[in-house]
C-alpha cells in the first residue's frame, strides 16, 4: 500500500462517492415535461431506463457531484459539454449533468441538419433539465446524499400525476436569446444549479429530506427553463 502514490489514493477514494445515483422518480419528471409543454413528454423518463443497458454511457450525464463545493459558473457548464456520453470512473467521477443538457441539444441540432428523426434528443434534454432541480444531484454523494436520496427523488411522486398545476404555479419567465442562446442557457443552468446545491447543503446540515413546497418550487425551478428551451426549438403546440 505504500507503493500506491497518493494522487493514485485519493482517485480511489473519490470514487467511493461517485457511485450511480437516481434521480426524480418517473412521474415526476414525467410532470415536468406536461407542465412546459413538451409535447412528448411521456418520453421524458426515458434516459434513466437507458441506463439499464447504456450503463455509464448514460449515467453519468445525470448528475455533479460538485465535491469541491464550488459556485458553478458559465465556464463550468461549458467545460462538462465534451465530457457527454462519457464514462471514465478515472476521469468523469463527479458527473456532468450540466455540460449534457447543452451537449443533447447540439446533438439534436445535428440530427436535424442530417434529415434525421431528432426529437429524442429533446427528451433527453428535458430529462437532464428536470435533475438539474434535484438538489441532491448537485452536492457530493456522501452518506447524507446516500440515506435520503431515494426519499427525495419520490417526495411527491405519490401525488404529482394530478398536481401539475403545483408546478405551474412556481414557474417563470427566463429568456434564452436567439444569438446567444448557449451562453444564456449557461448561465440559467449555473443559477439553477446554484439554487439547488444551497438547498442541497440546507437539507444535509439539517439531516432531512425535502418538503413538498420545497419539491415544487425546484420543479418549477427545471419547468421554468425547460419551456424557455422548447420555446427555443419550437416544439410547444
Amino acid at each position: 500500500m505504500k507503493n500506491i502514490p497518493l494522487k493514485i489514493i485519493a482517485v480511489v477514494a473519490l470514487l467511493l462517492f461517485a457511485a450511480e445515483a437516481l434521480a426524480w422518480h418517473d412521474k415526476t419528471h414525467l410532470m415536468i415535461a406536461k407542465a412546459a409543454g413538451r409535447t412528448s413528454w411521456y418520453n421524458a423518463a426515458g434516459p434513466d431506463l437507458a441506463k439499464i443497458k447504456a450503463g455509464r454511457i448514460e449515467t453519468y450525464n445525470h448528475w455533479y457531484n460538485n465535491n469541491a463545493l464550488a459556485q458553478v459558473t458559465p465556464q463550468m457548464v461549458f467545460a462538462q459539454i465534451d465530457r457527454y456520453n462519457e464514462h471514465n470512473r478515472l476521469l468523469d467521477a463527479e458527473g456532468h449533468l450540466y455540460g449534457a443538457i447543452i451537449a443533447s441539444l447540439r446533438a439534436y441540432d445535428k440530427y436535424v441538419r442530417s434529415g434525421k428523426y431528432a426529437e429524442y434528443h429533446l427528451d433527453y434534454c428535458a430529462h437532464y433539465i428536470g435533475d438539474l432541480s434535484q438538489p441532491l444531484h448537485n452536492i457530493p454523494y456522501d452518506d447524507y446524499n446516500k440515506t435520503w436520496h431515494s426519499a427525495t427523488d419520490g417526495v411527491v411522486e405519490d401525488a404529482i400525476w394530478n398536481e401539475t398545476d403545483q408546478i405551474i404555479a412556481r414557474m417563470y419567465e427566463i429568456r434564452l436569446s436567439a444569438d446567444n442562446f448557449e451562453a444564456d442557457l449557461a448561465r440559467e443552468i449555473a443559477r439553477i444549479a446554484n439554487i439547488a446545491r444551497q438547498l442541497g447543503y440546507r437539507l444535509s446540515r439539517e439531516n432531512r429530506n425535502l418538503t413538498r413546497e420545497e419539491a415544487y418550487v425546484q420543479l418549477g425551478h427545471s419547468a421554468s427553463l425547460l419551456k424557455a428551451v422548447l420555446d427555443r426549438y419550437q416544439t410547444r403546440p
